[in-house]
């Protein structure tokens, strides 16, 4: 099983000194058997409303909230962490669409949907692109409002859109900020010394926008007046540099991503909620162990099934449900052999010598 790293939450635009953070806050069959989306038809503005207090009713009920528990690395170690970011829904069977840096190194997701009955679904990965910062995600919900998806193709320089999204992960709903589109065709690039060995990425064809987009907002719709979401709020400038400079993935862009994720989805994955690696003659000098085989235990996710059943940080997994485990690759073979919702036993050395067997009921892999 992979080691997870934090995410990195800083950008620059390409060809300029000037610096934009991502916008992800701290807290750290056939795809024609059902719609991809509802309410597309064009958002009527009743005489005398504000067209953004419309745009807003229709949307915001759509917009969600993206939590993940991750492991950051402080350069020191690896401590648990929070992010949040932002989503909307496209299906009504619970598919939403977010940024992929918003759940990358994610150990758990949980989406929160809106309205006065707020709702909390553990969610997994079913689909995306890395390399375009996109993620389509699944929560077992039915019903849920939709957006609709516009052409970002038909955009125009002084069009005006609206944001929306949990922007500095302020308590309560979603933020609106409107705008105006202020450029097309940018290019951005994104530092990611954890995730790419170039230590950067960058994203082509991107819309720039003075609607404000901040830490929290990453994933959220950027929506033009009749009601459809032409971009996917992925990035801002910082402060010290700029002011009103946001930007978005192109929504003609994404639509292929989504319906791709749609038409074959990957299926749930089980999930222990561990980091490990192999007991080395190494690993077990420099360590104390007790032990010369198994999966040395790094850390485990907070709150996932490992935490717990009682596996702690330094203990060495021997065995998984009855068979022997001599290092992570096979424990992560065995684990995969088992469905989201199965019981297994799990073997553990601790670092004073003593074993113990604990029962341990495997979630949903959140990153298959």
């Amino acid at each position: 099983m992979r080691r997870v790293l934090a995410t990195v939450a800083a950008v620059v635009v390409l060809g300029t000194a000037c610096s934009v953070t991502r916008a992800v806050a701290p807290e750290r069959a056939s795809i024609h058997l059902r719609p991809l989306v509802a309410g597309s038809k064009p958002l009527r503005v009743r005489p005398g409303q504000d067209p953004v207090v419309a745009v807003v009713q229709r949307v915001r009920p759509a917009v969600v909230n993206v939590t993940t528990n991750l492991l950051q690395n402080t350069g020191l170690g690896f401590e648990p962490g929070k992010g949040v970011g932002t989503g909307f829904v496209v299906r009504s069977d619970g598919v939403v669409v977010t940024n992929y840096h918003v759940v990358e190194g994610a150990q758990r997701i949980t989406v929160i949907t809106q309205g006065p009955d707020v709702q909390r679904y553990e969610a997994r990965v079913i689909g995306g692109d890395a390399s375009a910062d996109l993620a389509v995600l699944k929560i077992p919900a039915q019903g849920l409002p939709t957006v609709a998806l516009g052409h970002s193709s038909q955009l125009q320089l002084g069009q005006r859109v609206v944001a929306i999204g949990y922007a500095l992960a302020l308590a309560g709903g979603p933020t609106v900020t409107s705008g105006i589109v202020s450029a097309l065709g940018r290019s951005i690039t994104v530092p990611d010394e954890n995730y790419r060995p170039e230590g950067r990425r960058t994203y082509p064809n991107v819309i720039q926008t003075d609607a404000a987009i901040n830490p929290g907002n990453s994933g959220g719709p950027l929506v033009n007046l009749r009601g459809q979401v032409v971009g996917i709020d992925t990035a801002g400038a910082g402060a010290a540099n700029a002011e009103n400079i946001g930007f978005a993935i192109a929504m003609d862009a994404a639509r292929s991503t989504i319906e791709d994720a749609l038409a074959n989805p990957e299926g749930p994955v089980a999930f222990l909620g561990v980091t490990s690696q192999d007991v080395t003659q190494g690993l077990a000098y420099q360590f104390n162990l007790p032990v010369h085989q198994g999966a040395y235990v790094d850390d485990v996710a907070p709150s996932g099934p490992a935490e717990d059943a009682g596996i702690k940080g330094g203990d060495v997994i021997v065995a998984f449900d009855g068979k022997t485990v001599d290092g992570s690759e096979s424990l992560g073979s065995l684990i995969r052999s088992h469905r989201p919702g199965d019981t297994a036993t799990v073997k553990v050395v601790h670092a004073d010598g003593s074993s113990e067997t604990y029962t341990v009921t495997l979630g949903v892999n959140p990153l298959p």
